[in-house]
């Protein structure tokens, strides 16, 4: 299998390359954002582990040009930042996984083995259902070109049913995936969002499978 490795730190770029070299893949690297980038446009990689700071690009203007592209390989990032919210930009701009410096060998191989596994899926960078689009990356939501302004609640549960077109989602696993599972929530709380969503997108695009949970409706009747 062949890799890229997109970092600036010429001795961590090199330490890596002999040791994914050692697990038996051919690796290319480069040391900057704009070289990355063309490598990774044209090289036919089955993944790229990918810094966040790098002169020239950034790893996530690096990612997020990928995605446009609808090129989906997969790609797991590097950086110094250990934030929760510098994670969220990394997976939010496209990124597949997302590891901390300084990181374990071994948990990086395991991470990037688990990303071999599960391939490059298409997936699109912006969710669209009907006229509804969500742009995870950018948090705008429009609806037949018209911006939707919703909190950062509204616009998590409205993703993930987005991301489950047609499939109906129970409230529990709402509870479990769009809030705090460690936070006892009481489960009507679920319906109350649904019905501030339903009158910012629209009462028939949330529809009720009674028993069961909600299906996010891309074209109502």
């Amino acid at each position: 299998m062949r890799l890229l490795v997109v970092e600036d730190e010429e001795r961590l770029a090199a330490a890596l390359q002999r040791g994914l070299q050692g697990e038996g893949f051919a690796v290319d690297v480069a040391l900057t954002g704009p070289a990355g980038l063309d490598l990774a446009r044209h090289g036919s990689y089955d993944a790229v582990i990918l810094d966040v700071m790098l002169p020239g690009l950034s790893g996530y203007r690096v990612v997020r040009a990928l995605r446009a592209e609808s090129n989906w390989v997969p790609v797991l990032m590097l950086s110094a930042k250990d934030g929760e919210y510098d994670q969220a930009d990394g997976l939010d701009v496209g990124a597949d996984d997302y590891l901390t410096k300084p990181f374990s060998y071994v948990v990086l191989l395991a991470r990037l083995r688990a990303l071999l596994r599960r391939g490059a899926p298409r997936r699109p960078a912006v969710l669209t259902a009907g006229d509804l689009s969500l742009d995870p990356a950018r948090r705008r939501v429009t609806r037949a070109g018209v911006e939707i302004v919703l909190t950062s609640r509204e616009f998590a549960l409205l993703e993930y049913l987005m991301r489950r077109p047609g499939e109906v989602v129970s409230k529990i696993e709402l509870l479990d995936h769009v809030w705090d599972a460690a936070v006892d929530t009481a489960p009507n709380v679920v319906e109350v969002y649904v019905g501030y969503l339903r009158r910012k997108v629209g009462r028939e695009r949330l529809e009720t499978v009674r028993g069961a949970g909600y299906r996010l409706v891309a074209e109502p009747a």
